[in-house]
């Protein structure tokens, strides 16, 4: 919004600041103004002059030799290259000394032996912006009105001697996208009172003629249009507007038409209430009537544009049912005011701001109108803007207005009413105001109040809140207000007090922190892949969640990224092909996401959002180097990672079970499973992929797992347990044992663990043997056991005696023999 200061000085006293203290006050203020523009680029000396006499040139055929009467008493002489100059007219002159934009001196000067005494102006010579002129006066020099005083200056005809604020508004403050609106607020800073314009001033009603007999008005859609209202003017010439109403319009920056739509813009600039002018000949049958669209139906709007609308878009239709304008956007072709119309129908409405707004962006089509109307307007501005409108068509147009208004209205918008209290502005404010100064800051709003009788005589007031200001609904609003006027710069620093949450992580983020952690510690490199994917990598490899069905996308930037993943192991095997093709076959990474899994074909409801950790390793165990030999990586390096990373969360040692899931190596596989007080929890799986998908994908032995990290984190523990350093000796006996090819080690060591009880230590297996020695289907397991005693020494009888007994619960449980 552009604030003229000259203009506003019509409805508020700024004697005694310039733009530029204004601009700041309103800054510190909460209105940010992000610049104040001097419409004077550098004009002095330069008045009206009246062209006496013009005759060409007698050296060169562009240009012509005019006798200037300036005021000063002597005919001026001064030669003019411009096409448009004519005897009769009165232009700006640049005197002899006079300076222009861009620092321009005018000088006594002969052109082609022709003296010179002066300049003849255009409006861009004067720095003014002529894309907002009238067109026919954008090229050549500038022509004034036939009443302007000969020898006035130019800053004063022009009104060029004026600053304009722009400012920043939030899309609360709505407001101030008025004349008035800005006037209030400056008012509210300065503590000085607001002029209202005399809106019915100039008025002439023909007493015989009432509006609602010209005109009948019927709103169907209520919801989107609760009061609209419409008066009838007669007997109009359409034609320029006077220099002071086009300068006012030119200094907020919309260019002039003529006093018909220009009087519309006046307007809606001064009181932020939007209106629009119909012929009243083109409007069938002088009804009007505010409904919603048909879908398909078309109108030419005023820009010469066919516009297919939607059910969704409001218009507004005569008698014939026509549409002749989209609400609150644009008019129609069908009923636009030309130079020979005569009767106006002049319309101002409350328009819904969100249907304004939906049909703006649909039809890509955003006017100063629909601006206002998006953001709310004010509900009480709809009468008095349109009787405003009508006075200055009456006094500009030289109209009659029919009697009254022709209205219709379905709703009156309730009052805003808001109770707040003493104890609760100073509380919010850390402040020590009294209940006179909030009152006094009020008074200076203009917003109406009475005094609450509470218990202590602490202080509070019922605040009725004028509807021109729709951003205020709560009372922390109000003391919003309170903190704007009384002075952020005044409100002192104090300590906060009342209850103070510290802040912490979340159970889910502390378990992705700890994940990251432990895993870069190990060598793990994190990536971030899309979360969309191709539905081919789904049906290679869907990971645990075999029978979800992928949701597509509707809309997909490419087929590779046209489904939810199911699984992050795909687009891991991805990143291990890019490295691979760049030669770094070397590649060790995680990622934690979220998969999307539902089993409906055709969604119904949302997906469920599971949360992975998800690892892969190829290659070899480390770099190459002079010290050793390359090493592959293999199962255990990946068990290993993920032994230590759950040791780290608190969840013990997991079991590692034997399974053959899609898209796993089947015989190089493990579930892994968590023993948990809700019983045994399978995590995930962890294993090398099936040989023929490495084949596909180009790829050597490669590891992978994935786990779900919404289970892990339910069982996570980060409590910490302190443990003192052993005070006694430990003592460690070796055991090895045959058994079946088939059985698992790992039963073997739970064996040893359940049977020797709390005086063993640990357990470990350190060798397995196969051989012919041993025979067909058979294995030597040795396991190291170490035995301790936290308060004693332990004796060769209880070692031999513990030591039995786990041979024996081996021998009865898994047919175990001892090696020999």
């Amino acid at each position: 919004m552009k604030v003229s200061y000259q203009w506003l000085s019509q409805y508020v006293d700024v004697s005694g600041y310039t733009a530029e203290e204004l601009a700041e006050k309103l800054t510190r203020s909460g209105v940010e103004v992000d610049v104040v523009e001097n419409r004077n680029q550098g004009v002095t000396n330069v008045v009206v002059g009246y062209v006496k006499d013009r005759s060409k040139h007698p050296d060169a055929d562009k240009l012509s030799v005019c006798i200037v009467d300036a005021g000063t008493g002597e005919d001026l002489q001064i030669v003019c290259g411009a096409k448009n100059v004519a005897a009769g007219q009165k232009v700006p002159v640049a005197m002899v000394g006079a300076k222009l934009p861009d620092g321009l001196v005018i000088k006594r000067a002969k052109l082609r032996g022709v003296e010179s005494q002066g300049m003849i102006c255009s409006a861009k010579e004067l720095g003014l912006n002529d894309k907002l002129l009238p067109k026919e006066i954008q090229e050549g020099i500038l022509v004034l009105p036939e009443d302007t005083r000969i020898g006035e200056s130019i800053l004063d005809v022009l009104a060029i001697e004026d600053k304009v604020l722009e400012l920043d508004l939030t899309p609360n403050r709505s407001d101030c996208l008025s004349m008035l609106g800005a006037a209030y607020e400056i008012g509210a800073i300065l503590g000085r009172p607001v002029k209202l314009p005399e809106e019915r001033q100039g008025l002439k009603e023909n007493g015989a003629q009432a509006a609602a007999d010209l005109v009948k008005v019927a709103i169907t859609a209520g919801e989107e249009c609760p009061h609209y209202a419409a008066r009838v003017i007669e007997g109009v010439t359409v034609g320029k507007s006077p220099l002071w109403l086009q300068n006012r319009l030119m200094a907020a920056g919309i260019r002039p038409i003529n006093n018909v739509v220009d009087v519309t813009n006046y307007v809606m600039l001064e009181y932020g209430q939007p209106l629009h002018a119909f012929d009243a000949d083109k409007v069938a049958d002088g009804k009007i009537e505010v409904r919603m669209a048909r879908e398909g139906e078309r109108l030419v709007t005023l820009d010469d544009q066919e516009r297919e609308l939607a059910a969704s878009m409001l218009l507004i239709t005569d008698g014939s049912g026509q549409a002749i304008a989209i609400a609150g956007v644009m008019g129609g072709a069908n009923s636009e005011v030309t130079e020979g119309t005569t009767r106006i129908i002049l319309e101002s409405a409350k328009f819904a701001g969100g249907s304004v707004r939906k049909t703006s962006r649909q039809l890509g089509l955003r006017s100063e109108a629909s601006l206002r109307f998006e953001k709310e307007v004010n509900p009480e501005a709809v009468l008095p803007a349109l009787d405003r409108a009508a006075s200055l068509l009456c006094e500009l147009a030289g109209g009659t207005a029919a009697k009254g208004v022709s209205e219709a209205r379905v709703r009156q918008e309730e009052p805003v009413r808001v109770e707040i209290t003493l104890d609760k502005v100073n509380g919010y404010l850390g402040t020590a105001l009294t209940l006179d100064e909030v009152k006094a800051v009020f008074d200076r709003l203009s917003f109406e109040y009475r005094v609450l009788p509470t218990a202590g005589g602490a202080g509070a007031l019922a605040v009725h809140v004028p509807k021109r200001r729709g951003d205020i609904t709560r009372d922390v609003d109000l003391i919003e207000e309170i903190a704007r006027l009384h002075g952020y710069d005044h409100i002192p620093t104090t300590l906060i007090n009342g209850v103070t949450t510290p802040g912490a992580l979340s159970r889910e983020q502390k378990v992705r922190r700890q994940t990251r952690t432990i895993l870069s510690g190990c060598g793990l490199n994190e990536v971030v892949s899309y979360t969309f994917t191709h539905p081919d990598q789904i049906g290679q490899f869907a990971g645990r969640y075999t029978d979800a069905k992928p949701v597509a996308l509707s809309l997909p930037m490419s087929e590779e990224r046209s489904v939810l993943r199911t699984s992050l192991v795909p687009h891991l095997m991805d990143t291990a092909v890019y490295n691979r093709n760049r030669n770094n076959d070397d590649v060790a990474v995680f990622e934690i996401g979220k998969v999307f899994v539902t089993s409906e074909e055709k969604l119904t409801g949302l997906p469920k959002e599971r949360l992975l950790l998800s690892l892969l390793w190829t290659g070899n165990r480390q770099a190459v180097s002079w010290t050793g030999k390359p090493e592959k990586v293999d199962f255990y390096d990946l068990k290993g990672v993920l032994d230590k990373w759950l040791g780290a969360l608190g969840l013990g040692e997991a079991e590692y079970r034997s399974a053959a899931p899609e898209g796993y190596h089947p015989g190089r596989t493990a579930e892994i499973v968590l023993n948990t007080p809700d019983g045994e929890v399978v995590l995930g799986y962890a294993g090398q992929l099936h040989p023929a998908l490495q084949k596909a994908m180009d790829l050597e032995d490669t590891y992978v797992a994935e786990l779900e990290l919404d289970t892990v984190s339910a069982y996570a523990d980060f409590s910490i347990e302190y443990q003192t350093l052993p005070r006694f000796p430990a003592v460690t006996r070796d055991l090895a044992v045959v058994v079946g090819a088939e059985v698992p080690v790992g039963q073997l060591a739970a064996k040893v663990k359940e049977t020797a009880g709390s005086l063993l230590e640990s357990v470990h297996v350190f060798d397995i043997y196969t051989g012919e020695r041993l025979g067909a289907g058979r294995k030597s397991a040795a396991l190291s056991l170490v035995f301790r005693h936290p308060e004693r020494t332990l004796t060769d009888e209880e070692i031999t005696e513990l030591h039995g007994s786990v041979v024996g619960a081996l021998e009865q449980s898994f047919g175990a023999e001892l090696r020999k």
